[in-house]
């Protein structure tokens, strides 16, 4: 597919097509939603590239690739409001969720139990995870209030939740695998 121009114009007065071609807002929940799900994926490209020089990378880059993948899935699922034209789409499915349940279990056995609160923090790779589970929390909170007005059904939600928690257990395996302290939440005692 060839791009010949970036900009439409279509989105000069606030409003945005949907897939299916409706007209919205630029600020409507459902934009908010998959908009969210997009800078996860943002997010997720400056992981990749902290990677790049972090002993977890051989290991962790394959599974990113294949969740920012998931994710494009997911953005688009949540720019269909049309059910039938949703069914056709690529979507999240069980497996995606299940997979990461693997993943978390794999790299979570490796750590050193917690004691308390992880910080953002570990190095480059393991603040850009941490960075990334900030605005996965976001997307699964939209996906939630827009689920309370349209069915989504639970895919959505569940998978930005385990994710979210695989991002917090690859965050804590980076800075292992990089030999960096992780700071821990140390609350006041005064």
């Amino acid at each position: 597919m060839r791009i010949d121009k970036v900009y439409t114009k279509g989105g000069d007065r606030g409003q945005t097509s949907l897939i299916g071609g409706d007209r919205v807002s630029k600020a409507a929940p459902r934009i908010e939603a998959y908009g969210t799900v997009d800078e996860i994926n943002a997010t997720l490209g400056l992981v990749r590239t902290a990677l790049e020089t972090s002993a977890a990378g051989d290991h962790l880059i394959p599974i990113i690739h294949r969740v920012q993948n998931e994710l494009f899935n997911l953005g688009a699922e949540l720019a269909t409001p049309d059910p039938e034209r949703r069914a056709k789409l690529p979507r999240v499915e069980a497996r995606h969720i299940e997979q990461l349940e693997r993943d978390i279990d794999e790299l979570n056995d490796a750590l050193p139990a917690l004691k308390s609160f992880v910080l953002p923090g570990g190095g480059a790779a393991s603040a850009a995870f941490h960075l990334a589970r900030t605005v996965c929390r976001r997307g699964e909170r939209l996906i939630v209030a827009l689920g309370e007005t349209e069915d989504l059904g639970e895919l959505p939600v569940t998978y930005l939740n385990r994710l979210s928690d695989a991002l917090f257990v690859f965050g804590r395996w980076a800075a292992m695998k990089d030999g960096r302290a992780e700071p821990l939440w140390q609350p006041a005692t005064t």
